[in-house]
């Protein structure tokens, strides 16, 4: 039994399964799986009917023999120390990649021109740009407005030969010792860019090789071809190296209004290679057997549909030409997007036949195939505390909460998930029972999930089903459907390089009503930062009311913490802890941070605190690596201890809770509250400057947001926003302004409601209470 499209497959108990990607850094799987018995064979065909383009790269036919001349053979080279040579010292390379002369494998070039950098050149670059490594746009004057992500070299001058003289001087000049290979093609081309890599990652690199469509010169009678700049060529480095002392004689000799003509010429005269279009490779090392490698192409014509076209030469092709618009660019793509991927489904369908096949050896035999074919087998564990569970769930509620309440609505991704699944799960059985039923859904009876580390997400539903025959007649039926969603190849992020010496701003508001808790803060400070000489900067921003500023000459009221801080500067003589004192009714924190901004370097990493943050080395570091300049800022999710007196309620804490470990028993991650934060000044005024227009139409607009909602909304960046337990604080009730925006006043109200206590604490609580009424 084979299915074509989502990872779908019945059985009497655990009937379907689903393929779907698990995360942004989780690539996209989509897979068709085959179960059950079959009497198929191991086949080394792929499909009929079409499916598969029989002369593809991966279905290459075996040629004659050839002596492999182009594989690299190894030669010692023999050290020897002259005596009466003075010793020196020996240079290292900074990258062992440059030590051992390891290139890159293809740099790819596209010739444009002013007029169509920003049409067919911007369809080019977003067609295959992200399958090479680098690829440039080489034209002749540059555009007034060049298109963004692109990298483009502008040589000055708009004629084609000269065009063509500069490209190639500019790729050896600047890249010759990076790269293996060079493509080059121009931007009415479309290109297949993974058949292009898998053809040139099949080329030996130390031979000169021309490689392309072969043309004969224009009333010429001699058999040397060049290749047609159309449809694309290859250029080996060794080529290119053996080329470059001669291009000057070329561009000067050969007069010719075709620049791929020209550059066919100078190859030509003074290297004696001509163009190719097919080449023999040798299998392995020691195979003398070889396989032929052909550059293949399709001419398209005029008024040709892409979708339509269904010869073997275009399926097969490698290059396309001539597009004449960006539409057709982007069809063209979408078609071989869709043949590379039936080719894969139909690659996973005759592996999973064979393996299949292949588990009857097995000791286990048939049993040893789990299901789905594949894909790593449930997860068993060893003890009953490796066990996973299952999390139930309908279409309206999940029964597995975050905050550990026993329901709560599905909302959000989740609702999505299962919308999604129950869909799929429809879908298939459609697929599957179609013409002789058809079925429609009711509703979700039972659902449950669980996710498996080793293969995914798994999902089980009981479905209620409305039923349909061919003659009208209709059933409703239960049925129990199995999905999965199997983890794909997991993608390392590149992230920008960071370190943990960089100096830390700390930026600490304080108000009237929150200097009881400055004490504290001075002495977590005084024992975490400066006794252990961590490179951090303390900052205090005193904010008065109208009321305070007024009588701040007669009566300071931040007199006792500004004393504080004078006897932390005395105790340390070269540390200095300066304030800026502010007057404002509202104390947003983005008209305190716009103050704060100015008076620092755009280089400065600022960690916005509260009063109630206890400072220490190892929440430091990782603001230090979680904040990246021009990337990412960190809004830390603080572990909140709950109130004592309804924790231990008459009781005295005991010894241990003193230790982390236990601390963290007693609270939660608030996250409702987003007071914390560290970012860099730059990536801040950055954002700021984003924002100003919306200020010129709304000025309460400043009042009624945070940094938080600055950088979601105006910079581009990624927030990261993740648990912290190196950040612990004390309970206390915070007071709510009522002057901050509704969203704000009501986050600050459920942070102390729910930082009260856990459940189990309250419903205890409550029942002494009740306990002791009733007595």
């Amino acid at each position: 039994m084979r299915l074509s499209s989502l990872l779908a497959v019945f059985r009497p108990a655990l009937p379907l399964i689903l393929g779907l990607s698990l995360g942004c850094s989780l690539s996209l799987l989509m897979v068709s799986w085959t179960q059950g018995e079959t009497d198929e064979g191991c086949g080394d065909e792929l499909g009929n009917g079409g499916l598969l383009h029989s002369d593809h790269i991966r279905d290459l036919q075996d040629g004659k023999d050839g002596d492999g001349n182009e594989d690299f053979q190894p030669r010692i080279v023999p050290y020897h120390k002259d005596p009466n040579k003075p010793h020196k010292k020996v240079l290292r390379t900074r990258y062992i990649h440059t030590e051992l002369d390891i290139r890159e494998r293809l740099l790819v070039g596209i010739l444009s021109s002013r007029a169509t950098l920003n049409t067919l050149g911007v369809a080019v670059n977003k067609t295959i740009a992200h399958h090479f490594h680098r690829t440039f746009f080489f034209t002749g004057l540059r555009s007034a407005k060049a298109p963004h992500g692109m990298a483009v070299v502008a040589h000055g001058d708009d004629r084609p030969v000269w065009l063509m003289y500069e490209t190639i001087r500019h790729l050896h000049q600047h890249h010759g010792n990076e790269y293996d290979w060079f493509y080059l093609a121009q931007d009415d081309t479309y290109t297949q860019a993974e058949r292009v890599m898998e053809l040139v990652n099949h080329l030996s690199a130390g031979q000169d090789m021309y490689m392309g469509r072969a043309e004969e010169f224009i009333g010429g009678e001699e058999r040397a071809r060049y290749c047609h700049g159309g449809y694309g060529y290859l250029l080996s480095r060794s080529l290119l190296d053996r080329l470059q002392p001669h291009l000057d004689s070329c561009r000067n000799d050969i007069l010719s209004v075709r620049p791929d003509e020209w550059l066919g010429r100078c190859i030509i005269d003074y290297l004696g290679l001509s163009c190719v279009e097919k080449h023999h490779v040798r299998k392995h090392f020691l195979n003398f057997k070889s396989m032929e490698m052909t550059y293949r192409y399709f001419e398209l014509q005029k008024n040709v549909d892409p979708e339509r076209e269904d010869s073997a030469q275009f399926k097969n092709a490698f290059t396309v030409h001539p597009v004449s618009e960006p539409a057709l660019m982007y069809r063209l793509h979408k078609c071989y997007n869709q043949i590379e991927l039936d080719w894969t489904y139909a690659q996973i369908q005759q592996l999973q036949m064979q393996i299949n096949n292949i588990s009857d050896l097995t000791p286990e035999g048939k049993a040893g195939a789990t299901w789905p074919i594949g894909i790593n087998p449930p997860f068993r564990p060893k003890t009953r505390f490796e066990v996973i569970n299952w999390e139930y769930f309908t279409e309206e509620h999940i029964y597995s909460c975050a905050d550990s309440s026993p329901k709560c609505e599905l909302r959000g991704a989740d609702r999505a998930d299962v919308i999604s699944v129950l869909e799929t799960a429809v879908a298939h059985l459609n697929e599957r029972y179609q013409p002789q039923l058809r079925f429609r859904k009711r509703r979700l009876l039972n659902g449950y999930r669980r996710f498996d580390p080793t293969r995914g997400m798994e999902y089980v539903l009981d479905l209620a089903l409305e039923a349909f025959t061919q003659k009208g007649h209709s059933q409703v039926i239960a049925k129990r459907v199995s999905l999965l969603k199997p983890l794909s190849v997991v993608e390392i992020i590149p992230m920008p390089y960071v370190t943990e010496a960089t100096r830390v701003q700390v930026i600490l508001p304080v108000t009237a009503h929150d200097q009881d808790f400055v004490g504290n803060f001075l002495d977590m400070y005084v024992m975490n930062a400066l006794d252990t000489h961590d490179n951090a900067l303390l900052t205090f921003l005193f904010i008065y009311d109208h009321f305070d500023a007024q009588r701040v000459s007669q009566t300071d009221v931040f007199a006792s913490v500004k004393a504080m801080i004078g006897e932390v500067e005395k105790r340390y003589g070269d540390v200095k802890i300066p304030w800026i004192s502010v007057k404002t009714e509202v104390p947003s924190q983005v008209k305190l941070m716009d103050i704060i901004s100015k008076k620092h370097p755009v280089d400065t990493l600022f960690f916005l605190a509260s009063v109630w943050t206890e400072v220490n080395s190892d929440f430091l570091n990782r603001c230090r690596m979680n904040a990246i300049s021009n990337w990412q800022v960190f809004f830390p999710i603080h572990f909140q201890e709950y109130s004592p007196a309804l924790i231990y309620r008459d009781q005295q804490p005991s010894a241990a809770s003193s230790f982390a470990s236990e601390t963290l028993r007693d609270g939660h991650f608030d996250r409702h509250v987003f007071e914390e934060a560290c970012f860099y000044n730059a990536d801040y005024m950055a954002a700021r400057t984003k924002m100003a227009a919306d200020i010129l139409d709304n000025d309460e607009l400043l009042e009624s947001m945070d940094v938080y909602e600055i950088f979601v909304r105006y910079s581009g960046l990624h927030v990261f926003r993740a648990v912290e337990p190196a950040l612990v604080q004390k309970y206390v009730h915070r007071e709510c302004n009522p002057r901050f925006s509704e969203d704000i006043y009501h986050r600050c109200v459920l942070s102390n409601l729910e930082g009260l206590a856990s459940r189990s604490h309250l419903a205890m609580a409550l029942f002494e209470q009740e306990q002791a009424n009733s007595t």
